[in-house]
């Protein structure tokens, strides 16, 4: 584990990450709130000014627009929490809907289709984690390289077909206009929301929780504390393929149409999203209420533009803007704090 000096600093260091984080702790709170903030008062100006924006009909197609999103973001929460990306998501997603096709015109059974996805999605979850935590990759380059692996692997697999046909009874259940009975959430929606629900939990009610955030402050200090660093980091990387290309599947049966294509570009949105809530791209800080904030917010945000016949480049462009500005608004502020703190304690009592 190391020598009793490498401990003492292993501790030191601990100790001055506690104290960072403490200082930006109140920052972090009123970023997330703010984001839910600004998420209601989205909500209220698209009620006010925009027919057929508050209707069940449009709520449930807003919400469900974007659920694979908003189910990737929830394991990218706890890896960007860990000091960690993974750019390949929609790539991943890409794979599995180009399996799910290439097996279904194969004549393969939907039920056998499903579990080949996703242990393709584990395996490529498996080969971003050993690169990053056994070669020492960091893991933006690493993924960054496995976006596009994944994405020519869907090309190879499916090549520029699209596969329709899928089991009725299995796609009705993905589409908005299949509700649960008296509300406007769909089932992918609330599948959503129980998966939130746990993640919620894993991250600030456990020790498993704890150890994400020790990682991503202060990542030596966590190793020295008795923290399995790599195998965490490891598992987060499995989980996130896991979860992308089970979210191949569901935007294949949404749409009825699998491509290889399918999901690009997803990996900005969910990326906006994690760090609009106020989880810090450097680790280490964040809540899972931000993050989930931060998806609705640019959910409802698109819903609202596409009502009003906006342009979608105009909406990229907005998701683009969210994303600089949830960047560097924390940053900005987190610097005046810190000089406020040092002026605070260079000003003599």
């Amino acid at each position: 584990m190391g020598t009793a000096a490498e401990t003492r600093e292993a501790a030191d260091a601990a100790r001055t990450g506690k104290d960072r984080a403490g200082r930006v702790r109140s920052l972090a709170l009123r970023w997330d709130t703010a984001v839910g903030v600004l998420l209601v008062a989205v909500l209220v100006v698209g009620l006010g000014s925009t027919d057929g924006f508050g209707s069940g009909g449009n709520l449930a197609f807003a919400f469900n627009d974007i659920v694979e999103v908003a189910i990737i973001a929830l394991p990218m929460t706890l890896l960007v929490v860990a000091g960690q990306v993974d750019l390949s998501v929609a790539s991943m997603l890409g794979l599995g809907s180009a399996l799910t096709g290439a097996l279904w015109n194969a004549g393969w059974a939907f039920e056998a289709i499903v579990p080949v996805v996703l242990l393709a999605g584990v395996a490529g979850g498996l080969l971003n984690g050993w690169l990053v935590t056994r070669v020492g990759l960091p893991s933006l380059a690493v993924t960054i390289g496995t976006l596009a692996l994944y994405r020519g692997l869907a090309s190879v697999v499916l090549g520029s077909d699209a596969v329709t046909g899928f089991p009725g009874t299995y796609a009705r259940w993905t589409v908005d206009t299949t509700t649960v009975p008296g509300t406007f959430l769909t089932y992918p929606v609330l599948l959503f929301a129980v998966l939130a629900v746990i993640t919620a939990v894993v991250l600030h009610a456990t020790g498993f929780g704890r150890s994400l955030f020790a990682i991503g402050s202060q990542e030596e200090a966590a190793y020295f504390a008795g923290i399995r660093v790599k195998r965490i980091k490891l598992l987060l990387f499995v989980v996130t393929g896991l979860f992308a290309s089970f979210t191949g599947v569901l935007f294949t049966l949404r749409y009825g149409s699998a491509r290889a294509d399918n999901g690009l570009g997803f990996e900005m949105l969910v990326i906006a999203s994690v760090l609009l809530g106020g989880i810090d791209f450097d680790g280490g800080k964040g809540t899972l209420f931000g993050a989930v904030a931060g998806v609705l917010l640019i959910g409802v945000l698109k819903n609202l533009l596409t009502l009003n016949d906006i342009a979608n480049e105009v909406q990229v462009i907005v998701t683009g803007l969210l994303l600089v500005a949830s960047v560097l608004t924390p940053r900005v502020i987190a610097t005046v704090v810190e000089r406020r703190h040092r002026r605070a304690a260079d000003t003599p009592s």
